[in-house]
């Protein structure tokens, strides 16, 4: 074997070496990329689940909140028609009422003049009677036939006499009896155009009251629908609260790791990783952009709640979080929005476009306040204030 021989082996072997070096290098190179990759994709996904675990959140109160509103629209409109049901019956009770009146009116002249029939016909029976005696006084029996008469009679001027008194008297009873038969026909009319009246009013009452039963049982469905909706509300409402329950325990878990701050810009316990970051550039557990005075106050509220000094944990207001919108938005979650500050109290002015809300620390004797607050002057930073008066401050009670 010569030495060029020898020495071509030995650089193919030095080459060799080389690319093997060259290729465990690249090995572990690229290995340490994957674990470098894998390690961003992990914390991508991590933060990215936590945004999307609070967007997920955010969106189903909001979708449960336009359901809301959507029932709510529907709700007022059956309460516009159940007032119109409600006036409907309103007016046929008053045409009822008005016929029952008239109805009473009638009935009360029907039974006077049943009762003027009945004294009628006694007075009728009573002159029968009557007429019955005086004939019997003129005849014996009653039965006596003309020759009878003109036998009983001492002369034939005495039985004219008799016969004239026989014939007047039957006159007087033709007349009576035919008087009689004239007022039973009055009496008997008057009824039957009584009865009729009676008839149609009660008819008239009968349709009304039909009328009414409609309207009610229309008023009913109204009202079993609006109750329905209400329930659905209040089931919406019940699912919105355990979100926020469910919202506020994960942004408990988030701002859990973390402690306030010492930087120029912290104060009040406001924590470190939100004051120490430039302002609006990070958003809190809350939805609000950090250094704001929403931001800090939500802050405080979920501390007091942390500590037990209230009973409300701060909702998750992302989207709805302008100063000027927490008065309202305590309004809709049932919390106690008044004049009258307290420690632990948020106080908010409407005053602005966006508003503002301030921490009330204490209160003094004379009525003002003491105040920590965030971004008082638009710089993202902590400052104080004693003796605040109420002024137009409204006051959120967590």
């Amino acid at each position: 074997m010569t030495i060029l021989t020898i020495h071509g082996k030995i650089v193919s072997s030095i080459r060799k070496t080389k690319k093997m070096q060259i290729k465990n290098i690249n090995k572990k190179l690229v290995s340490r990329l994957k674990i470098s990759l894998s390690v961003i994709s992990l914390a991508l996904i991590i933060g990215g689940a936590a945004a999307v675990h609070a967007d997920q959140y955010d969106a189903q109160i909001n979708a449960l909140n336009n359901q809301n509103s959507v029932v709510r629209n529907k709700l007022n409109g059956l309460t516009t028609v159940a007032g119109s049901y409600q006036d409907a019956i309103s007016q046929v009770q008053s045409q009822i009422n008005s016929v029952e009146s008239v109805l009473a009116q009638s009935v009360a002249k029907q039974t006077a003049l049943a009762q003027q029939i009945n004294e009628t016909k006694a007075k009728i029976d009573l002159q029968k009677k009557y007429l019955a005696e005086d004939i019997k006084a003129m005849y014996v029996d009653g039965h006596l036939t003309t020759i009878e008469a003109l036998a009983t009679s001492n002369n034939l001027s005495e039985y004219v006499d008799k016969e004239t008194y026989r014939t007047t008297v039957q006159n007087k009873i033709d007349e009576s009896i035919k008087s009689i038969q004239v007022q039973q026909i009055a009496l008997q009319k008057q009824k039957s155009e009584l009865d009729g009246l009676v008839a149609a009013q009660q008819q008239q009452q009968k349709q009304l009251a039909d009328k009414r039963g409609e309207q009610q049982y229309l008023l009913n469905m109204n009202q079993a629908q609006q109750a329905g909706f209400s329930r659905e509300i209040s089931s919406n409402n019940s699912q919105i609260a355990n979100l926020r329950r469910l919202q506020v325990a994960a942004n408990s878990r988030f701002i859990g790791s973390y402690s306030a701050g010492s930087g120029p810009t912290c104060g009040g316990g406001y924590p470190g990783w939100l004051c120490n970051a430039s302002q609006d550039s990070i958003i809190d557990p809350w939805g609000m952009y950090n250094r704001e005075c929403v931001s800090y106050t939500a802050y405080k509220v979920h501390a007091d709640y942390l500590a037990g000094r209230n009973g409300r944990d701060m909702p998750y207001w992302g989207g709805r979080g302008n100063a000027n919108q927490w008065d309202d938005n305590a309004r809709s979650m049932g919390l106690r929005v008044d004049r009258s500050p307290e420690p632990g109290a948020i106080a908010v002015s409407n005053s602005g476009y966006y508003g503002h809300v301030m921490y009330v620390e204490s209160v003094n004797d004379d009525g003002t306040f003491n105040i920590s607050q965030y971004n008082a002057s638009w710089d993202g930073r902590y400052s104080t204030r004693s003796g605040v008066s109420v002024g137009s401050l409204v006051f959120i009670h967590f």
